[in-house]
């Protein structure tokens, strides 16, 4: 008798096969960079002006002393105090329509997506338009949480009327960053596999958040794990994109500034088109699953 697949082992074939069809790839960064360009065009424009309001030089921050950590988180939280009303009142304003946009985008940028993977799930964007709504609300509860317990570190570990313990916030820091995208791993799945029931299936919105929630023992079991190693994945992404933006330094004076700005644009470049593929290939394992568990769909 064949022993079960682990969903790891699925894998590799997966990468394959979207390797092969690069336009899936190319529809995943297109939705993404068609509301990514005009949200940092935004943010630039709102940054340059409350620079404009209070500069660099009202603020300290032209002058950090980066030789002492102690005068130099003094400086940072005295520019924040400064900062932090402008910044804070900019993306109340701005948050609310950069999520309807990115509601709007990603429902149509799926739709497609799912469509070229399975020919038929059809196109229908707007019976994503929940399912989206609820996976952006889960995204920023977590972020929102995340904030809150670095904001919380922070508050005891760095104080203007004592020496900061930097290395305790940083330890901190890394362990509430790591517990917090282990924990969006885990429980993100179900807003992952809701749009792939409710094509596969045909299934209405509700329909498939409720499906999505209770899918089986053994579909969830494959589908947990598949989010972790991806989780995985991309935080190998992060540090090999800082690796290669970090390793021209020792050689900054012969390389000259715009030649590093270069190599980091790359960099994040790299990050971005290889974690767009890897997004791909998480969702192509959860339609595969979903046939397999779940075949009288289509």
């Amino acid at each position: 008798m064949a022993q079960p697949v682990r969903g790891t082992q699925s894998l590799v074939g997966q990468m394959g096969w979207v390797w092969g069809r690069p336009w899936l790839v190319a529809i995943e960064v297109a939705w993404r960079w068609f509301f990514g360009v005009p949200l940092l065009v935004a943010g630039f424009v709102v940054v340059r002006h409350i620079l404009k309001l209070e500069t660099l030089e009202a603020s300290g921050l032209a002058d950090l002393d980066t030789r002492s950590p102690w005068i130099m988180s003094q400086q940072l939280m005295r520019a924040w105090a400064l900062y932090r009303p402008s910044l804070v009142g900019s993306i109340l304003a701005i948050a609310p329509a950069a999520g309807v946009a990115w509601i709007m985008a990603s429902c149509v940028g799926r739709a497609a997506l799912f469509n070229r993977i399975e020919p038929k799930m059809k196109f229908h964007p707007f019976k994503l338009l929940l399912l989206q709504a609820a996976h952006c609300l889960l995204a920023v509860l977590v972020f929102l949480g995340w904030a809150s317990c670095l904001g919380s570190l922070a508050a005891h570990t760095i104080t203007l009327d004592a020496e900061p313990d930097l290395i305790g916030f940083a330890v901190g820091a890394i362990f509430y960053s790591l517990g917090f995208f282990t924990l969006w791993a885990l429980v993100s799945w179900p807003v992952n596999l809701a749009p792939v029931l409710a094509l596969y299936e045909r299934r209405s919105p509700w329909s498939a958040l409720r499906a999505s929630l209770l899918p089986g023992r053994a579909l969830a079991s494959k589908l947990i794990e598949i989010n972790l190693v991806m989780g995985i994945v991309t935080l190998a992404l992060i540090v090999l994109a800082m690796v290669l933006s970090a390793a021209p330094l020792p050689f900054s004076d012969e390389l000259g500034p715009d030649a590093l700005h270069g190599i980091g644009a790359l960099a994040v470049l790299f990050y971005v088109l290889a974690s767009d593929y890897f997004q791909v290939v998480r969702l192509k394992s959860f339609v595969e699953f979903s046939r397999e568990f779940r075949g009288a769909g289509l």
